[in-house]
């Protein structure tokens, strides 16, 4: 006793490490990915999104460089005296510790939400007890205790020490060994049907939540570990399939739907209302992206931005150049608007005089020069040889406030495949055809903007139709109020707008079917 409580005293305890996803700041995109390890210095990263993918890879950076699982390790659930493994009590129960037992295992277990994971040397009973563990690495070899016998090596020696001779019978008077037949060979001897094997009953799991096999109806548990596997063999496909998903979503409303009214979980109905605005989220996209109306009413629109991101990231673009916008009046906006666009994700980007002298600024060198002056803008060269600068020599251009680093990562979340989207998106409201013949200014053209990024689905002004206030839009076009009357005549003439209505402080009306493919709706 005294040799084996000390071979457990000099057991090792168990390894044990969290990487964390925390937000770096209130309000502020980015994150910071953490490792308790000493050797890992911390990390900033512009979104979620990015910082997860670097903290899933740093995790398994560490899984292949570590050891393996130590198989004479002490389970580091119990070292910590874990207290998630405790059975619910019954009404006449006691609430019983979980019990350790198993190989060691290197497990990961995460939360629900992808915040943090935490890797543990355990034995595989504890890690079996958590619901999102996963299992890493096993233990091989089993290291016997010193003073004890390994069993495989207890069965040897039990085999040696029995004599070789012939079994003896109670009745037989003699201690002589009675003879005794040699076995057939096996491949003579009749055949045993085989045992039949006991089928564990299927345990579903959907949402990171498991099914239990209890649970009745039996149609009910069957739907949602059905449910449950083909979302995981979504996410397997190459290529995403909308309408598919919208369906699968649907499906999973109706039955977390059912399944809250079975166990009365508020939860489990939170979720069914989450899955009914993810599948009207992915069924509305899917209509955008192959160019049907909403619910089969009215003609396509097959639109240059085609997806709600896209749209709230232009929508984030005019936002933030109206916070920010370093020179006063419509041009100086307008011109903001365009370069803020060319040097979104990085801070850097090229422009040749074209780009320039197709914007309808009355001069366009002194206005380069002025948001040089002001510290906004950097360019390479001097301000003349960026107007005659062609497409083939573009000169470089930078934005100091939009360029990222390790302690700021910029004011958008989009990445570079984006941008240009977003760009042209930009030039082609602002260059329409009918805008650029009826040789409108900026302030019209910044209000062009400003209505193609506030309509519905439908293209009537505002959410739901309600219009936009009138306040907000002469504040982005950098005009008085009363001179936004003047614009929105300009742009009723151009055929931008119809059914046109103003009053004391809302702009009511519908962008034309002829511009409808430059609008960003309101989701």
């Amino acid at each position: 006793m005294g040799v084996e409580a000390h071979a457990t005293n000099e057991r090792a305890t168990g390894r044990t490490w969290t990487v964390r996803l925390d937000p770096v700041g209130r309000g502020r995109a980015d994150v910071r990915v953490s490792c308790s390890r000493p050797a890992c210095a911390a990390q900033v990263l512009p979104s979620a999104a990015v910082g997860r993918t670097a903290a899933v890879e740093h995790l398994k950076a560490h899984l292949r460089a570590g050891p393996a699982p130590r198989p004479s390790a002490y389970c580091a659930c119990r070292a910590e005296e874990c207290h998630t493994h405790i059975r619910p009590a019954g009404p006449r129960e006691r609430p019983a510790p979980w019990r350790c037992g198993g190989a060691v295992v290197l497990a990961v277990v995460t939360d629900r939400e992808g915040r943090w994971w935490r890797v543990m040397e355990c034995c595989s009973r504890c890690a079996a007890a958590h619901p999102t563990a996963k299992i890493a690495a096993t233990a091989t070899a089993t290291a016997p205790a010193p003073g004890r016998t390994a069993p495989a090596d207890a069965f040897r020696a039990a085999a040696v020490s029995v004599p070789a001779v012939g079994p003896h019978f109670s009745h037989t008077a003699s201690g002589a060994a009675a003879p005794h037949e040699v076995p057939a060979p096996r491949s003579e001897r009749p055949q045993r049907p085989p045992r039949p094997t006991r089928q564990r009953a299927r345990r579903g799991r959907i949402a990171q939540r498991f099914v239990p096999h209890e649970l009745r109806p039996v149609a009910l548990r069957d739907e949602l570990t059905e449910l449950g596997e083909l979302f995981r063999a979504y996410q397997q496909r190459a290529e995403p399939d909308l309408a598919m998903l919208a369906d699968l979503h649907a499906r999973k409303a109706k039955a977390f739907r059912a399944w809250a009214e079975v166990t009365a979980d508020t939860g489990l109905r939170l979720d069914a209302e989450r899955a009914e605005q993810a599948a009207a989220t992915a069924r509305l996209q899917h209509l955008h992206r192959s160019g049907q109306a909403p619910e089969g009413d009215g003609p396509a629109v097959t639109r240059l931005l085609t997806a709600s991101a896209q749209w709230n990231h232009a929508r984030a673009v005019l936002t933030h150049v109206a916070d920010h916008a370093p020179l006063p009046g419509p041009e100086a906006r307008l011109l903001v608007v365009m370069l803020t666009l060319r040097t979104a994700q990085s801070g850097i980007g090229n422009l040749v005089g074209q780009d320039l002298k197709g914007l309808p600024l009355t001069d366009p060198e002194q206005l380069v020069g002025q948001l040089v002056e002001s510290g906004w803008l950097d360019i390479a060269g001097t301000v003349d040889e960026l107007i005659a600068s062609r497409p083939e020599s573009p000169t470089r251009i930078g934005v100091p406030s939009l360029t990222p680093d390790e302690s700021d990562p910029g004011p958008f979340t989009f990445g570079r495949k984006m941008r240009p989207k977003l760009s042209g998106w930009a030039q082609r409201v602002v260059g329409e055809k009918k805008l650029r013949k009826a040789k409108t200014a900026a302030d019209a053209r910044l209000l062009a903007l400003a209505l193609a990024t506030g309509v519905s689905l439908d293209g009537h002004l505002g959410p739901e139709g309600e219009g936009l206030p009138l306040e907000a839009l002469a504040s982005w076009c950098a005009v008085a109020p009363g001179e936004l009357l003047e614009l929105v005549d300009r742009l009723t003439a151009t055929d931008w707008l119809t059914e046109v209505a103003v009053t004391d402080t809302v702009l009511t009306g519908r962008l034309t079917e002829r511009v409808l493919p430059l609008s960003c709706p309101l989701t």
